[in-house]
């Protein structure tokens, strides 16, 4: 089975990039690759709970990012970046995997493909 990680360092509005990665890793899944997103810097904001759209042109990256849990994608948050973004576990996303650098780097370097948004 094929692998890969997506990284998004992002936030999830004002730009297509988290988005764009929530659908590769959708895509990857019905593929059936083994599929990383990993949440780092402005990223983490992607899996916040509660976000309001109302106003907005956007679709909830926060129903993007459940999907992608129910679906099998391994969703890490990287937790130097969620202390950045003065974010708790509590405020995420059942489901998100709290992870360390060491951790994110090895599920990267597993991958046989990263892409990058």
């Amino acid at each position: 089975m094929k692998s890969i990680s997506i990284i998004l360092r992002r936030p999830p509005y004002g730009s297509v990039e988290a988005a764009e990665a929530i659908r590769h890793a959708l895509g990857g899944k019905t593929e059936d690759m083994d599929v990383n997103l990993i949440l780092l810097d402005n990223g983490v904001h992607v899996a916040r709970k509660g976000q309001d759209i109302s106003g907005t042109s956007y679709l909830c990256a926060e129903d993007g990012i459940r999907d992608c849990i129910d679906m099998g994608v391994s969703v890490y948050a990287d937790n130097l970046s969620m202390i950045n973004a003065h974010l708790r576990a509590d405020d995420m996303v059942e489901g998100i995997i709290f992870s360390q650098g060491s951790e994110i780097a090895d599920a990267i370097s597993d991958s046989e493909i990263t892409m990058i948004f």
